[in-house]
């Protein structure tokens, strides 16, 4: 097994290796940071409730993982898109963090499977449905879809979409906050053109319901769906500052697509199996795909500046999801039928303030404006560095199996 001293590289937000033992402690860190419930209503071993986790291994779908876990005593099926070490690379991020996932599962007696591979394949989806139906008695209770994700192909047709993150309409400048080599911050104004020809189409085939609503025909062909079924789709609204190139963007156009999905399901699933379907909007945070879109480091940094320690990270909002899942606590639906987990972003004397930081915010003034020290440790935790309690000064195994328990 191969050990090295591993140290970032990285270009921009983008890190070209991972620390195998920093994305395990983020791991531990979050699954201390999860609220606990009461003991007596978490079920033991192989009774906890069977659950389907596409996206499981970053961001918002980990924190589903281990809050599922925390809150709920889950066991089933997670699915996740990962990288393997190489000889000249480490491992993706997400393939520590799952292997870490599976060793805390382990120790808890949790029986979950790990699945890499595609989730928009129907290879990928009778998998899942073949072990629900082997292992896990033929009833799934839960379904969380997480997926970002930049194409997808279609199983039908075999074409293959990418998405896009461009405004609709017209041409959006924005700031937006960049670091260099030595770690300056700089607020420069970017520039992104309009949403041209099938933009829109490919963007919502991408990160639309789509692929949601075939999970569920899939098991749902396999009668695998039991009485009373749940099943929530991850999205996000954010805020103005940010609504021309996401909500009211082509990215938009597909959480939208996501929310109507949410409700032809709803409609469908109360009829066959008693069960609900919902759209989960969940509140800012940093991840692999949110850094990615201009504006939103921007955004989130000068929204930590305002906040502080009162942001609620995304594994207790999943934990809040979970419980309302599950029954712990009543289902609370905004007018159009979704979870609301952003409530304490978009109130609105915080999004006052950050709109006046915003408006203050240049490279002069941004240190004293954002929270930059906490965005910067964050951005760079998403691959396993500057974690707390991490020796980085000494090598690390960087060749880790994959956790494959599928018999």
């Amino acid at each position: 097994m191969s050990e090295r001293v591993l140290t970032p590289r990285n270009r921009g937000f983008l890190f070209l290796d991972s620390h195998p033992a920093g994305c395990g402690q983020s791991v531990a860190d979050m699954w201390q940071a999860c609220p606990a419930p009461d003991p007596a209503g978490v079920p033991e071993g192989d009774e906890g409730p069977v659950a389907l986790i596409v996206g499981s291994s970053a961001g918002y779908g980990l924190a589903a993982t281990l809050a599922g876990l925390k809150r709920a005593g889950i066991r089933g099926v997670l699915v996740s898109f990962e990288k393997a070490p190489t000889a000249r690379r480490t491992a993706t991020a997400g393939w520590y963090r799952t292997a870490a996932t599976a060793g805390l599962a382990r120790g808890l007696g949790r029986d979950l499977v790990f699945l890499n591979g595609d989730a928009f394949s129907d290879a990928i989806k009778d998998q899942v449905a073949d072990l629900v139906e082997r292992r896990f008695g033929g009833r799934l209770d839960h379904l969380i879809y997480s997926v970002a994700a930049p194409r997808r192909t279609d199983p039908d047709t075999g074409t293959t979409y990418a998405s896009v993150l461009k405004p609709i309409g017209r041409a959006n400048r924005t700031k937006t906050l960049l670091f260099d080599d030595q770690g300056v911050p700089e607020v420069r104004e970017v520039e992104t053109g309009p949403a041209e020809g099938d933009d829109v189409e490919q963007t919502v085939a991408v990160m639309g319901g789509a692929d949601w609503e075939r999970w569920i025909d899939h098991l749902d062909g396999r009668g695998l769906l039991g009485d009373g079924f749940t099943t929530a789709a991850l999205s996000y609204i954010g805020s103005p500052l940010t609504a021309a190139i996401y909500r009211q963007g082509t990215i938009g156009a597909a959480k939208a697509h996501l929310e109507a999905t949410a409700r032809t399901l709803n409609e469908r699933l109360a009829k066959t199996v008693g069960g609900r379907a919902v759209t989960s909007v969940n509140g800012a945070a940093v991840t692999q795909s949110s850094t990615a879109i201009p504006g939103i480091a921007l955004y989130t940094g000068l929204l930590r500046g305002v906040l502080g320690a009162d942001t609620v990270p995304p594994v207790h909002q999943l934990a809040a999801l979970w419980d309302q899942l599950t029954g712990a606590a009543p289902l609370a639906l905004d007018e159009e039928g979704r979870v609301r987990l952003d409530r304490w972003e978009l109130a609105e004397e915080v999004q006052t303030a950050v709109a006046e930081r915003w408006a203050a915010a240049t490279t002069d003034t941004i240190a004293d404006l954002a929270d930059l020290a906490w965005f910067r440790a964050e951005v760079q935790r998403l691959y396993g560095f500057s974690v707390p309690g991490v020796d980085y000064t000494a090598p690390v195994a960087t060749d880790v199996p994959w956790p494959d328990d599928t018999h």
